[in-house]
């Protein structure tokens, strides 16, 4: 049996990865996959690729490619969801902001540095014209840090899946003023660049039991029922989440990643330009 760890954040998009292992599919083909769940987000799980804690993970695109421009030695194996991720912009619900323009110049909280919620507050302020480089941040590990920070005011505003905070929004912490979507696919499945090399058939075998779970994810009896009981999800958030989710099975082509990677050029997430070659495999 071949011990493989990955990581993840512990949210709806990765259930098709706890319904494999939970009826035990990988343990069939030879393989313990070891899944932790990462609720501090995509900069943590940079770390743990970058350190060896992990061997894969599934990680928002904008979040890897940043850490791979700065040294990340890890490779894209395929997307994992191919639509944009809805990011809320949250506000305490006491708080007197109403809407995005009232956010100018104020501190935004984030998960950690290098993480979705710091570069979707890059993406926000240049949707705005704000200057990002101005951008102040408080650190907040996790979704309960950002409860806190914005509830005691060390912080201003805090961007996270929309669907994900809806509890917290239906139980008046916080208030959405606005959403805004990555212009791009928003998970990839990506690998250690040493552990690809040397382990390419079982992550084909890997990659072949999730993708054909997603496959027929949606299709699976009452999985909407299912998504907001474990998730503590309202029935009509989830079904709507379903409508405009769409989870792939396609690597990145070489036009896409041009796209994404100018993109993250011109609002500066990254500095200089990536092999398409060296980083999709």
């Amino acid at each position: 049996m071949k011990t493989v760890k990955i990581v993840g954040v512990p949210e709806h998009f990765n259930l098709p990865w706890q319904f494999c292992l939970e009826n035990g599919e990988f343990n069939e083909i030879g393989i313990d996959l070891d899944w932790t769940d990462v609720p501090e987000g995509t900069g943590k799980m940079c770390q743990m690729l970058r350190e060896n804690e992990t061997d894969l993970a599934v990680i928002l695109t904008e979040g890897i490619l940043k850490d791979i421009s700065n040294g990340n030695e890890s490779v894209v194996l395929q997307q994992y969801v191919a639509s944009p991720l809805q990011w809320g912009i949250h506000v305490a619900a006491q708080s007197t902001f109403q809407t995005i323009s009232d956010l100018k110049d104020k501190k935004v909280a984030i998960s950690r540095n290098g993480s979705g919620s710091q570069l979707m507050a890059i993406v926000n302020a240049k949707n705005e014209g704000w200057n990002s480089d101005v951008l102040s941040y408080e650190i907040v590990n996790t979704l309960d840090g950002a409860v806190i920070a914005l509830t005691e005011n060390k912080a201003d505003y805090f961007m996270w899946d929309r669907f994900m905070t809806q509890p917290i929004v239906d139980k008046n912490i916080f208030r959405r003023i606005g959403v805004c979507p990555t212009p791009w696919p928003c998970f990839v499945i990506v690998a250690r660049k040493e552990f690809y090399e040397n382990n390419q058939a079982v992550i084909k075998n890997i990659l072949e039991v999730i993708n054909y779970t997603t496959i027929e994810f949606k299709q699976i009896p009452s999985i909407d029922k299912t998504l907001a009981s474990r998730y503590e999800q309202k029935l009509e958030d989830i079904q709507e989440w379903l409508k405009i989710t769409k989870w792939s099975q396609k690597q990145l082509t070489e036009k896409q990643f041009e796209q994404i990677q100018n993109q993250l050029l011109e609002l500066g997430i990254i500095k200089s330009t990536l092999n398409f070659n060296e980083v999709i495999k």
